[in-house]
């Protein structure tokens, strides 16, 4: 069975960095489409970053790039983004999730697995 879980969500001041986990298990991550999303209330889900599984290519929002980084270690099943030089409009709750798609376009895609999410609070 499909599983992701983030963690690491947690209250930090602007300027702060914070680093996201997502466990995964039951599939190969350099076989999924694997990204992390956003969601904050009254907006739109926003790709934040995605890794594809055609070429390894990463993408970022332009809202989050240079400030975040989306990594993954095979060996231990885990996504991570880091994020530094938090913003107030970072705050939101944070997702991770894979589908099976084989492509270049991974923030395209309606991903099929999702995680429960992790809440990311930036604030004096």
């Amino acid at each position: 069975q499909l599983q992701l879980a983030e963690s690491g969500g947690s209250l930090v001041h602007p300027g702060g960095s914070l680093r996201l986990s997502c466990a995964t298990s039951g599939f190969n991550m350099d076989y999924y489409a694997i990204g992390w999303f956003r969601q904050a209330p009254g907006k739109e889900r926003e790709t934040i970053a995605c890794i594809n599984n055609r070429g390894g290519d990463i993408y970022y929002a332009d809202s989050v790039k240079g400030r975040f980084t989306i990594s993954k270690d095979t060996a231990t099943k885990t996504l991570y983004l880091q994020m530094n030089n938090l913003k107030p409009d970072d705050t939101a709750p944070y997702y991770c999730a894979a589908d099976p798609t084989y492509g270049s376009e991974c923030w395209r895609y309606e991903y099929e697995y999702w995680g429960q999410g992790t809440q990311v609070t930036v604030s004096s």
